[in-house]
């Protein structure tokens, strides 16, 4: 039985081995700077394959040295758009056979998927973090859109979930013309290590009253039993391997802290809270799930990222007067520093010229860019929008949505704007181009097209602003209708007449035709 399947299998791999390359594989082996390209399974693409890209560590010092970067790119088709995912982390997740990125999904589009440096399989050897800059990622992408532009010249979309969101607004800012369309998905814009927009927004603006309270009283709750939680607490962190920077009672606190955060940019029902009344290990139980300890751990899968918030990208901070009385940290202030980074890089100071640069670029520009944010994730308190009366750039705002929310979360009448505002971006380039204009030239003229506005009326509304115009087509009908019945009396009195029935008695016309030729 062993060697029937053998007999069966082999010839099968042979083939597979001996299959002759693709057009699409035959040309990215021209590419000097690409390497190591392999083929991927894929349920969504008729092509897929991961490769490495050299990238040079800084751009502006090519003497710095090099390293490889991994992309993967899924194939649909020469003559397609492309989507280009400006991953802020590790690419694991994009080498599933079933990942789909949502806009590629939505517009049958190619996808070059790019692992953020120093993530992932793209870490260079040795560890130099002074080459972690945003500025330096963003050349990064340069480098591979513009290498890739030679097998893909239909439009491109650049878009990026969270971290991967800020790359994509902070990709246009340096390099406006690289892309076509812009769509950072759930992309916080902090000003400041502790940004200071997100403790008030949490405290008054999330949810409903009724649930931020109950959130705060879980969270006092499992201060007030910290004696017999704590334990525990340091039991599960002892289990799971986890030290820290800073002893454990500070570190209960931090994560009670990080609670409120968590659940609501997560989404997490507050109907999952359990009772304050609720015993230790169901308290526990739920409160572990929604904070992990191995964020504050020396054993954080996230080091790379905690460097760029301390020197760039900016965080947020904690709230800690509601619970002062149970807290064994008298400040969080400067937490990063003194819990998530080692003491090498404690000396961080955060650089506030990227947030300067993106907020004028946003300000003095109109790129065609479409934001989407969730209205309940506490990200959005420090997202962009106050961006108002853009032309081109378009906010969206789910109302209770997580920092999961997606173009497909909202309701069907704006999913079918943005894609519809998407597509005419898309089809007015391509229109230009056709016509003989370069694509830096279709790009500048789409942006200048004139843009009208529909305001559309619902009679079940109730505003002062209705239109006046609106009160014309809603009672001009009966006016014509009065109009008709008063003419119709006058006919219809002039038949009842004696003198004109008579006559048409006399008449060689029977009753019955004259009546048919009436109606």
């Amino acid at each position: 039985m062993v060697w029937a399947i053998l007999a069966i299998l082999l010839p099968l791999q042979m083939a597979q081995a001996a299959a002759p390359p693709t057009e699409l594989q035959k040309r990215l082996q021209n590419f000097p700077d690409i390497s190591d390209i392999k083929p991927m399974q894929s349920d969504a693409y008729p092509e897929k394959y991961v490769f490495f890209i050299n990238q040079l560590l800084d751009p502006h010092h090519p003497e710095a040295g090099n390293f490889k970067q991994r992309v993967i790119l899924s194939h649909v088709g020469f003559d397609r758009p492309t989507v280009l995912v400006t991953e802020g982390y590790a690419a694991h997740y994009a080498t599933h056979p079933r990942y789909q990125e949502e806009l590629s999904k939505l517009f049958n589009a190619n996808l070059v998927f790019v692992e953020y440096r120093y993530f992932g399989e793209s870490m260079p050897k040795p560890c130099n973090w002074d080459y972690l800059t945003v500025e330096n990622s963003l050349y990064d992408l340069h480098h591979v859109t513009t290498t890739l532009k030679q097998l893909y010249d239909e439009k491109w979309i650049a878009t990026g979930i969270s971290k991967g969101g800020q790359t994509t607004m902070f990709y246009r800012t340096y390099f406006p013309d690289d892309v076509d369309i812009s769509v950072p998905y759930v992309a916080p814009l902090n000003q400041s290590l502790e940004d200071g927009r997100h403790e008030p927004f949490i405290a008054n603006k999330v949810s409903t009253p009724e649930n931020r309270k109950r959130v705060e009283n879980f969270q006092l709750e499992v201060l007030k039993r910290k004696s017999r939680l704590l334990p525990m607490f340091e039991k599960y962190c002892s289990d799971k391997g986890y030290t820290f920077r800073i002893p454990i009672a500070e570190v209960y606190d931090f994560n009670v802290l990080e609670y409120s955060f968590a659940l609501w940019q997560w989404g997490t029902p507050v109907n999952k809270i359990p009772e304050t009344n609720a015993d230790d290990h169901t308290l526990f139980k739920h409160f572990i799930a929604i904070c992990e300890p191995d964020y504050f751990s020396e054993q954080s899968p996230y080091p790379s990222f905690n460097v760029q918030a301390a020197k760039e990208l900016g965080y947020y901070g904690y709230d800690i007067k509601p619970f002062k009385k149970y807290l064994t940290i008298k400040s969080s202030r400067d937490y990063l520093h003194k819990v998530m980074l080692p003491p090498e890089l404690s000396n961080l100071k955060f650089d506030k010229t990227l947030y300067n640069k993106v907020v004028k670029f946003l300000k003095e520009n109109d790129p065609e860019m479409i934001y989407i944010y969730g209205g309940d994730d506490p990200w959005t308190a420090s997202g962009v929008t106050w961006l108002k009366n853009k032309k081109n750039i378009k906010v969206y705002v789910l109302p209770g949505g997580s920092h999961t929310t997606r173009i497909g979360s909202f309701d069907t009448d704006t999913q079918e704007e943005i894609k519809t505002q998407i597509n005419a971006w898309l089809n007015n380039v391509r229109t230009y181009i056709a016509s003989g204009f370069s694509q830096k030239e279709a790009a500048k003229a789409a942006l200048e097209q004139p843009s009208s506005r529909v305001s559309m009326y619902q009679d079940t509304e109730t505003t002062s602003e209705t239109p006046a115009y609106t009160y014309y087509f809603r009672y001009v009908p009966y006016l014509f209708l009065a109009v008709l019945c008063y003419s119709m009396g006058y006919i219809l009195l002039a038949f009842q007449k004696e003198d004109i029935q008579k006559r048409m008695q006399a008449s060689s016309v029977s009753i019955r035709r004259q009546n048919l030729e009436g109606l």
